[in-house]
């Protein structure tokens, strides 16, 4: 049996992992993450592939995810890909926590991720998940839309989704993130 172990960590979440065939864990936050593949991984050097949530999400919590990857894949030399943060949900429509007063999804202004404003979304009779649900609550009920409470694990994005949904394996540095706004860091001049 292949064994691959797949991990996000771009929400307020910290890091969700799994691990084929059906194993998961979660550390509280981005940067605990390797914790996580001790809990999951008896034998790292039997990992054939690694699958790295992409984002949208937290600029820096991407960037660990990323570069987590990119170390596990380059010590163990396994291919890396990579999914949508938003790839992994079930089962309702994902709305991640943007801060800045936005949130992140798709399919409800476009096609692709984007990030606006809670109340710029039509989510009437929708049903929302994710960290980006649970802050805007207030709003998005009184839109019209259901969002489970806040301790459902429908909430926590799911790492063996990201598996069922990731892009093609290959070179670790191939696998990029998806931003869909600017850093809120900028160059000084």
């Amino acid at each position: 049996m292949t064994t691959i172990f797949a991990f996000d960590t771009a929400t307020s979440f910290g890091a969700v992992c799994a691990a084929t065939p059906g194993r998961r864990a979660r550390a509280a936050r981005a940067g605990d993450l390797l914790e996580a593949v001790d809990r999951l991984v008896a034998d790292p050097a039997a990992l054939e592939g690694i699958v790295v949530g992409r984002g949208p999400g937290s600029f820096t919590s991407i960037r660990i995810g990323l570069a987590t990857a990119r170390s596990l894949a380059l010590a163990l030399g396994v291919p890396v890909a990579g999914a949508s943060t938003l790839d992994a949900y079930d089962g309702a429509t994902p709305v991640i926590d943007a801060r800045r007063g936005e949130v992140f999804t798709t399919g409800l202004l476009a096609a692709r991720p984007c990030a606006c404003r809670p109340e710029e979304l039509d989510v009437d009779g929708l049903a929302l998940v994710g960290d980006g649900a649970i802050r805007y609550r207030a709003i998005f009920e009184a839109c019209g839309a259901t969002v489970a409470a806040d301790d459902d694990p429908a909430h926590l994005p799911d790492a063996l989704l990201l598996i069922e949904r990731a892009g093609s394996f290959g070179a670790a540095e191939l696998v990029e993130p998806l931003y869909v706004r600017e850093p809120d860091a900028k160059a000084s001049r």
